[in-house]
């Protein structure tokens, strides 16, 4: 194995690969890392020189990450988690703390959680930043590889190296603008399953929960549309008479605009758990740990407000 000089290389290099690698874009990376476009191409070129690989290859709408870059992406993740956690020893200080945090997170939670986890980083950390990425089908990978702080997900199994606590429960409410037809009756099954419906899909992954229960009933309703995110749905039915079935969370939010109404389904959907996740590597370290408590809190303080209007 060639052994490697690091006196002569500019460890700094790392950050900024890890940066191009994620962004897979010079103007983003630059900006991401504070520096010029110019800097962080400069910086590019001395990479695919130290590497001896062009780590970013043209591809179909921009850069995409040649073999090499995917080989030393999940390595570099870990070296770069490792040495911010022994800088970070046991002096983590909230109040002058810098840099973002990376969360992944649902549409639909993100909308309800968020505002209580900004009010707190506000009082406790005013200098961190937040960053909220929408889940994909690796967000344990994501997890793993240090992509991403924490996960807030539904989570019926975890993988080995991952662990998670329950954050707060969730039921599902129906949502109807304010003088929709429908109101002037009862919402009975056969009603609901007669209107037309939206459903926020993130990932395109289909069927949603409330299909899902009705296909054990023998019945279906017609989704009409798919979107995929809750504020296009909501001026959607604020504007229409479609309908949507959604977590209560968010529900009382789009209800307080004065546009909707939320009943009960007309049928039972139980109620799911939302989950708090992260890689076990991030168990012990201050930052990681005071995190967690934070996103705790701010689910506790959503909750709070939710029940409290109820």
């Amino acid at each position: 194995m060639r052994e490697v000089d690091l006196r002569r290389i500019d460890l700094n290099l790392l950050v900024a690969l890890e940066a191009l690698l994620d962004e897979k874009n010079v103007t983003r990376a630059a900006h991401r890392l504070g520096m010029s476009q110019p800097a962080a191409s400069r910086a590019l070129g001395r990479l695919r020189t130290l590497f001896s690989d062009a780590l970013l290859v043209d591809g179909p709408g921009g850069y995409i990450l040649s073999s090499r870059a995917e080989e030393v992406r999940p390595l570099l993740r870990r070296i770069l988690a490792g040495v911010g956690e022994m800088l970070e020893a046991n002096s983590f200080d909230p109040a002058t703390a810098t840099g973002r945090i990376r969360l992944l997170m649902p549409d639909l939670q993100a909308a309800a959680l968020t505002p209580h986890l900004l009010a707190l980083l506000a009082r406790e950390a005013p200098s961190l930043d937040l960053d909220i990425i929408a889940p994909d089908t690796n967000g344990f990978e994501a997890l793993e590889n240090g992509v991403a702080d924490a996960m807030v997900a539904l989570i019926d199994e975890a993988p080995a190296g991952i662990h998670r606590r329950r954050l707060y429960d969730e039921e599902l409410v129906t949502l109807m603008r304010a003088q929709h037809p429908a109101l002037a009756g009862k919402l009975t099954l056969d009603s609901f399953l007669a209107l037309e419906h939206i459903v926020v899909s993130v990932t395109g992954v289909w069927p949603a929960p409330v299909d899902e229960v009705l296909a054990r009933m023998g019945r279906t309703r017609r989704v009409k549309l798919r979107v995929p995110n809750f504020f296009a749905a909501v001026e959607i039915a604020a504007r229409s008479d479609l309908i949507m079935t959604l977590p209560t969370s968010l529900a009382r939010a789009a209800a307080n605009m004065r546009r909707f109404v939320s009943l009960p389904p007309p049928f039972d959907l139980g109620r799911f758990t939302m989950s708090l996740a992260w890689h076990a590597r991030q168990q012990d370290a201050p930052r990681h740990t005071w995190l967690r408590r934070t996103i705790v809190s701010a689910a506790m303080d959503m909750s709070a407000v939710v029940e409290g209007e109820s």
